[in-house]
């Protein structure tokens, strides 16, 4: 599984991944957060534009809920994909990582 990928990081930088939904059914498939209070939003789609633009729209919407006077903005938000080739950032600020990245 992605998230266990993930996991495996996130233990190399002494931190956690969980997964994220609120009572309105809003979600976020893992949320990478650190020790050091940072965190990063992932959502994971297996590819294909569509879906690509859906996962980053969903990060989009949940980085705006969160009260930043409580707590720090996301220090990045992440759609990881099952296909591709290389890794890129969209003018939203979203990466696109395609898991074999995330080994690199």
């Amino acid at each position: 599984r992605i998230a266990d990928h993930l996991r495996v990081f996130a233990d190399a930088l002494d931190g956690e991944v969980y997964h994220y939904r609120d009572k309105n059914g809003l979600e976020c498939d893992a949320v990478v957060h650190l020790r050091n209070g940072k965190y990063g939003l992932v959502e994971v789609k297996l590819g294909g534009d569509k879906l690509i633009n859906e996962g980053a729209a969903n990060l989009i919407t949940l980085a705006g809920k969160i009260n930043t006077e409580k707590m720090n903005e996301p220090s990045f938000m992440m759609v990881l994909t099952g296909t591709g080739d290389f890794a890129y950032r969209r003018k939203d600020g979203v990466f696109v990582v395609p898991i074999g990245c995330l080994k690199d």
